[in-house]
């Protein structure tokens, strides 16, 4: 998996969202040929209140789920379901031009059953034009592109959040929550990086971060 794709995965999985992350669509041509059109980084679904993955108790009590408040920066009401469908990029944030092909949203829609295959045309047109749609059983679908761009840089109507905030809100939840998480073994393999650097205590350097346009 791509590193920035596992960082956004770490970073939806404690917002409350289940992923799938870099799922192929497959176009099948007329002589029995199948090619890959795209990869889609990362599709995300929250059901509506979804509760926190830390678990509290006092004294003999039983365990109870923390409240807990989606990231605002993802622009997502706790009170509905709600779909994401993601691009990452290590460099400015956009939609490649696969994800903005109506066919390939219209699979990703109907494959992941989040409307009616009758739904998913005109829901693909909503997307594209206002980079959010409500399919009729209620619930939000949203395009969202992670990448680093400036925030007064609006590149479409779909919701940006900056790749640096990702690690930055990362970072901050395992402090937060660090008397409980030091315990756990971290199996996601970008968070349990930044796991083990709150562990080792290693903090940031202040250097300045790389243009994205410069190379390694």
């Amino acid at each position: 998996m791509d590193t920035a794709v596992g960082l956004v995965q770490a970073y939806l999985h404690v917002n409350g969202y289940f992923t799938v992350v870099e799922y192929p669509v497959l176009e099948a041509g007329r002589a029995g040929q199948v090619r890959t059109v795209t990869d889609l980084d990362i599709l995300a679904y929250r059901f509506a209140g979804a509760g926190h993955d830390i678990v509290t108790s006092r004294g003999h009590q039983p365990l109870t789920r923390a409240a807990v408040a989606v990231d605002p920066m993802l622009g997502c009401a706790s009170d509905r379901p709600d779909m994401i469908v993601g691009e990452v990029k290590e460099g400015r944030a956009r939609l490649n031009a696969p994800l903005r092909d109506p066919a390939v949203l219209e699979v990703a829609l109907t494959r992941f059953g989040c409307c009616p295959a009758d739904h998913a045309s005109d829901l693909t047109r909503q997307l594209l034009s206002r980079g959010h749609a409500m399919t009729p059983a209620g619930h939000a679908i949203r395009m969202v592109a992670f990448g680093d761009s400036p925030a007064e840089v609006r590149q479409g109507p779909w919701t940006t959040v900056p790749m640096r905030h990702v690690v930055q809100y990362l970072q901050q939840y395992l402090r937060d929550h660090w008397s409980v998480l030091r315990h756990a073994q971290v199996r996601d393999p970008a968070f349990a990086v930044l796991a083990l650097l709150e562990k080792w205590g290693v903090q940031p350097t202040g250097h300045r971060a790389p243009d994205a346009t410069e190379g390694f």
